[in-house]
């Protein structure tokens, strides 16, 4: 039965930007499947004829490697994971460009750190490369730089569905489609009888938040929790995420015609200014400021600006001007934003009623510690359980 609602959101969609797992692109033995890759080509030719425009996050740079120097086991060493992830990155590229050249598709290649989206100046210069690689008619395919990023390589799952996240969010992707070897969010362990896929999340709270739990052991399962904090990012953004195996010939077309097809999370309906999309996910914060109830529920839930009588601590050392993180007194952040104080002087104004500010500082320069034309939300749904 057709989703009304999945329908409207994934058909009209427009950029898609689309993740692809290690594990999809990658057989049992490691090595990067050139069956799958062709298949992804033919899809994203397919969506592409239809108008619509497509950036491809791809994992798969260590098990093309590992093919191309003739591995049978992935290397445990730092240093030779990262020079294999450097060789596998230009077979990565070359199985995509073989995969779209025929199909008059050009690839481009662009590799990101998370450095590249903090500062401001570099965040606005990928932007306009992406969207005029897009405006172009090529297919960017993005990965994290494994050659120079560490945390990448030491990880599973790496941080390619946060990167994702972050490009839908460069580039105001309504949609982001999350491709790995699992079929969507699973309402208990997928091993338990009875488990089903959850076909719709309008809300990503704690109960979904625990969803990726395994209940026996506290495991990740799939990487699940990495694409719920994905699909976090970008629903609070006013996209929507779809997560989906991506072993399914099909998927991403399936997707974009709005079938029922692993699972769609939404959010806010209401696109986030480009400038606050960058402030709440990619700017670089320089010190966190903790926060009573009172004062989350203002900015949260009201859209008020913080003033010094909320907060009730601070860390870091920060300038005026610089950007901070909002947390609460458990220290789940909920927002980030410019701040209108310098560290050292909010300290002497911490928990002062704004009339007080200029009996302690000698004056008020500002009414707002941070002002709520510079401040993001980025998330509504309360501490998470430990």
């Amino acid at each position: 039965m057709t989703d009304p609602l999945r329908h409207e959101i994934t058909t009209a969609a427009d950029p898609i930007v689309v993740k692809v797992g290690t594990r999809v692109l990658t057989g049992p033995d490691g090595l990067l499947d050139a069956a799958r890759i062709e298949s992804l080509g033919r899809q994203i030719d397919a969506v592409a004829a239809a108008g619509r425009r497509v950036v491809l996050v791809s994992s798969g740079a260590v098990g093309a490697g590992m093919g191309r120097l003739g591995l049978t086991k992935r290397p445990s060493e730092l240093a030779k994971l990262q020079a294999v992830a450097a060789i596998g990155q230009s077979c990565l590229i070359e199985a995509y460009e073989r995969a779209l050249r025929g199909r008059g598709r050009h690839v481009a290649q662009v590799l990101l750190v998370a450095d590249d989206l903090q500062d401001r100046s570099r965040y606005l210069n990928i932007r306009t490369t992406l969207l005029t690689l897009l405006d172009l008619g090529a297919v960017p395919v993005i990965n994290e730089n494994d050659t120079v990023s560490v945390e990448e390589l030491r990880t599973s799952f790496g941080d390619n569905d946060r990167l994702a996240a972050l490009v839908a969010t460069v580039i105001g992707a309504p949609l982001l489609v999350l491709l790995s070897d699992v079929e969507g969010l699973f309402d208990r362990h997928p091993s338990e009888p009875g488990a089903t896929i959850v076909p719709h999340v309008p809300r990503i709270d704690a109960a979904v938040a625990g969803l990726a739990k395994d209940t026996l052991g506290g495991l990740s399962k799939g990487g699940m929790a990495s694409k719920i904090a994905a699909a976090r990012i970008v629903t609070e953004a006013g996209g929507s995420c779809v997560v989906a195996s991506g072993r399914d010939d099909g998927v991403i077309e399936a997707i974009c015609r709005g079938e029922p097809i692993g699972t769609l999370f939404t959010g806010r309906f209401e696109t986030m200014p480009a400038w606050k999309r960058w402030l709440g996910w990619s700017a670089d914060a320089r010190g966190t400021v903790v926060v009573d109830a009172g004062a989350r529920d203002a900015v949260v839930t009201a859209g008020r600006s913080l003033l010094a009588a909320g907060i009730r601590s601070l860390d870091g050392d920060f300038a005026s001007g610089d950007v901070v993180a909002l947390a609460d007194d458990r220290g789940q952040v909920f927002a980030r934003g410019l701040v209108n104080y310098s560290a050292a002087d909010l300290r002497r104004i911490v928990g002062l009623r704004t009339e007080r500010i200029a009996e302690v500082l000698g004056s008020t320069p500002y009414g707002e510690v941070v002002h709520r034309d510079n401040l993001a939300v980025i998330d509504r749904s309360g501490a998470e359980p430990r």
